[in-house]
């Protein structure tokens, strides 16, 4: 039985597999091989698609996350046409358009702007998250150290920019 798991798992770097398929290939139940193999490699998408989903949402520098469920829709006044579901929809997106959110402080710009992001990062969409003041020091910073070129390639990287007033 050892002997299979490091064959497999020596098959799995070759095929630029993660390590966890060898230890998920000795515990996976199946009548037949081809339903073995089948749930195998659909627990595979399903482990890289949450993986996925995690290093977007850590590399998004969101300053806190919220649950959509904490956002209270009834004390903010939407434009005509755009809802908090469509705005979790990410329609908004899907149509090449932008958002901006204005209102008084404590009116749930910020959450609401990183629940949309967080939205983003579930469905695989790149998403970066700044300060205004820290994008400015950021784009300051890589003026003067000569990686301007740079920072302008990272922030490409992103579909979803979210700049925050504080």
């Amino acid at each position: 039985m050892a002997d299979y798991t490091e064959r497999i798992a020596a098959c799995c770097k070759q095929l630029r597999l993660s390590s966890n398929l060898a230890d998920r290939a000795m515990s996976q139940k199946g009548k037949t091989n081809q339903e073995y193999l089948c749930k195998l490699l659909e627990n595979e998408i399903e482990y890289r698609r949450k993986t996925r989903i995690i290093k977007l949402q850590n590399s998004a520098g969101f300053p806190k996350r919220y649950a959509p469920e904490q956002f209270r829709t009834d004390e903010v006044d939407f434009p005509d046409g755009v809802s908090f579901e469509s705005l979790m929809g990410l329609d908004f997106h899907r149509q090449g358009k932008n958002i901006i959110m204005y209102g008084g402080t404590g009116t749930g710009k910020t959450m609401l702007s990183i629940l949309v992001g967080i939205q983003a990062c579930k469905e695989g969409i790149p998403v970066r998250f700044y300060r205004t003041a820290g994008l400015i020091n950021l784009f300051t910073e890589s003026h003067q150290n000569g990686t301007l070129t740079a920072l302008k390639r990272k922030l490409n990287t992103a579909q979803i920019i979210i700049l925050d007033e504080l």
